[in-house]
């Protein structure tokens, strides 16, 4: 990069926290990402770009990245994700035993940056260089029970990499991509002092329907804790189940989908776990272009909302110039609306909560091994 370049580079970089958000844009717009090319000494950047990869790593925890069957979700996840997608290159998220670990594999070159809670110290003693995931809005962290703690870090302060990335997160702080994140995967969207009777029901009831649940899962390819926890959103995995509006049985189906399912008997534990399976994933099968974890999402609203309503609102995120097949977008006009619509209100209830009961299923040692 041309030193003119880089003195400007910066300035945007510094200027974060003054500049209006499009004058933010037109310092990414003046240095488009491919014109950025390194000094003499060899950058990530340069292995990233020329590779088409990002390679992440970072501690698993529920703060920062979860596996969900074969696939990774959670908040820091998401954001390396969304900083791999501005890059248009490919994520390689890999998760490690420790702190120690992921910062020795950016001392020794071998991942593009890691994601840590590591103290400052120990940052410092490797002579690495770090900023907030979260751009220091340490309150959107914290009001959603996530670290506020959690840094990129990376092997130099002068490599492209590290000075794009800290603009991304600066942009993202700006426009509301972090506060929306971190309310998605907010841990404290199930109070504390419901888990008690959440394990309780779910250690009495889950054994009952486990065989169910990972009988169909294997048919169709899922997960069945995800299903498991769409059972327990919907009914507390209680097959007599009816709602006001008439939907009934473990999966709540309604008449018409039980038929369209081939259910018989939705008060039947088998036939709604087999017919609620099939839906989900048609509706899966919906949004086969949309990337996981966004997929699983998006199939969840459809589950909830019907296909059509998540059709309709994908057509108002079109109509406001941004992408309808991000989940980020989608979720921001259901949270941002949830005030006036009460049905927007329940399906952001609905798929958080099935996130948070997924990640405590799966987590919870009792519960694995029913």
């Amino acid at each position: 990069m041309h030193s003119s370049s880089t003195s400007g580079f910066r300035l945007c970089l510094n200027s974060f926290n003054s500049l209006p958000f499009k004058a933010l844009a037109l310092c990414t717009v003046a240095i488009p990402f491919h014109s950025i090319n390194a000094s003499k000494a060899t950058h990530q950047y340069d292995a990233v770009v020329n590779n088409s990869k990002l390679t992440v790593v970072s501690v698993a925890n529920p703060d920062i990245v979860f596996k969900d069957g074969k696939h990774l979700h959670g908040f820091g996840y998401d954001l390396a994700r969304n900083y791999a997608d501005s890059l248009n290159v490919k994520l390689d998220f890999r998760t490690v035993k420790d702190n120690a670990t992921a910062l020795k594999m950016v001392a020794k070159g071998q991942a593009s940056f890691a994601m840590t809670t590591a103290s400052m110290q120990s940052i410092e003693a490797k002579h690495l260089t770090s900023f907030s995931a979260s751009c220091g809005d340490t309150v959107s962290l914290q009001k959603n029970g996530l670290n506020s703690n959690l840094n990129w870090v990376f092997k130099n302060a002068d490599d492209p990499l590290s000075q794009t990335a800290s603009g991304f997160v600066c942009r993202a702080k700006q426009n509301g991509a972090i506060s929306q994140l971190a309310s998605f995967y907010n841990r404290n969207v199930v109070k504390q002092d419901s888990w008690n009777i959440i394990q309780r029901d779910l250690t009495k009831r889950m054994p009952i329907y486990k065989a169910s649940f990972k009988k169909t899962a294997q048919q169709y390819d899922l997960d069945w804790h995800l299903l498991a926890a769409i059972g327990y959103q919907e009914s507390y995995l209680k097959p007599d189940s009816v709602s006001p509006t008439g939907v009934r049985g473990i999966m709540m189906l309604t008449n018409s989908t039980a038929k369209a399912m081939g259910v018989s008997n939705r008060t039947d534990a088998t036939q709604s776990i087999q017919g609620g399976a099939k839906y989900y994933d048609q509706m899966l099968n919906r949004y086969s272009h949309i990337p996981f974890p966004d997929r699983n999402w998006y199939a969840l609203v459809a589950y909830n909302m019907g296909p059509g309503a998540v059709s309709q609102i994908q057509k108002r995120i079109k109509s406001q110039g941004k992408n309808p097949d991000k989940w980020v977008n989608l979720y921001a006009y259901l949270d941002r609306n949830k005030a006036s619509n009460g049905r927007y209100r329940q399906t952001v209830q609905y798929v958080t909560r099935i996130r948070a009961y997924l990640e405590h299923i799966k987590t919870t040692p009792q519960l694995v091994n029913i």
